[in-house]
């Protein structure tokens, strides 16, 4: 099984959703990664303020902070390669990261698609 690992920047929280002003962004990414691990996702996920361990311990996390910055965080790994940097991976990534099949994967509201096409 695919084997999904996000390196978050240092936040507040595990999911970073919390707090009085909370990133669009992470709450969008947060409902994501909850609908895909529903979906049979495999996903891990690290928080640099609170997990430094995990990214220092991990090699291919420690040689991308050395070279990029934790500016250039977030890091998502799939199956211990590099798979996406810098902004969270959108449910469409997610999905075929993992290998979700498209059938339970939920339609854009008043969408009319089926399957990977669209009418």
């Amino acid at each position: 099984m695919t084997t999904i690992q996000i390196f978050d920047p240092a936040l507040c929280c595990s999911s970073g959703v919390c707090g009085t002003d909370v990133d669009q962004a992470l709450v969008n990414f947060s409902s994501d990664i909850n609908w895909a691990m529903k979906n049979g996702a495999q996903v891990e996920r690290f928080n640099l303020a609170q997990q430094p361990l995990a990214f220092a311990e991990n090699a291919v996390v420690k040689g991308f902070l050395q070279r990029s910055g934790v500016e250039a965080l977030p890091l998502v790994l799939v199956d211990g390669e590099v798979a996406l940097a810098g902004r969270y991976p959108l449910r469409a990534e997610l999905v075929r990261w993992a290998g979700i099949t498209t059938a339970t994967e939920e339609k854009p509201a008043g969408s009319s698609c089926s399957g990977n096409r669209c009418c």
